[in-house]
């Protein structure tokens, strides 16, 4: 698969499925994707971490779970899933802050920063025991020790925010450039 195919698939996933449920919340996939690009825009990230705010949750438009996935208790591994096909147009400042926005959430609610589980919706705290549950002392060593663990934890914290019901965000077109200037050489 190329970079051109991806962008292409992208395009395609936010057209037919970007209207679906965001598993639980009263945003769409669409709306909870370019809520978490424009707060990264608006903070002046760099492309790759703006481009990673839209895709973060592009694995749960990927996988074949059904938007009731959480309901039959299934952790959809929708991190690792989306940074796999990802990977195949973009470098690791995209693909690494996807694939650990779900242990970011872990670390985050592990007690390192202890407001955090009060940010977290109904459906977010359901998918955290799905996901494995807060971080014990290892695991949260072995987080710190990633090299993208603090992209990682901007995008948990866009994708936390971006849950807002009838916010105003440019269209899709608008952060596609943000793709495009991350793809791979």
């Amino acid at each position: 698969m190329t970079p051109v195919d991806v962008m292409a698939r992208i395009d395609r996933l936010f057209a037919e499925r970007g209207g679906s449920e965001y598993h639980g919340e009263a945003v769409t996939q669409l709306e909870h994707a370019l809520q978490g690009a424009y707060f990264a825009e608006q903070d002046g990230q760099p492309a790759e971490i703006v481009a990673a705010a839209l895709l973060h949750d592009i694995g749960h438009m990927l996988h074949g779970h059904g938007e009731d996935y959480l309901d039959k208790n299934i952790n959809d591994r929708h991190e690792e899933l989306g940074a796999r096909f990802l990977a195949h147009a973009f470098g690791p400042a995209v693909t690494e802050p996807i694939r650990l926005h779900v242990p970011a959430k872990r670390y985050l609610a592990s007690g390192k920063h202890p407001a955090y589980p009060g940010v977290l919706s109904p459906a977010s705290i359901k998918s955290l025991e799905l996901q494995g549950g807060r971080m014990d002392p290892a695991e949260i060593a072995a987080f710190e020790a990633e090299p993208h663990f603090a992209a990682a934890a901007k995008v948990r914290e866009y994708d936390d925010r971006a849950k807002v019901v009838g916010m105003e965000t440019p269209p899709y077109s608008h952060f596609r450039k943000y793709l495009e200037a991350s793809l791979r050489g």
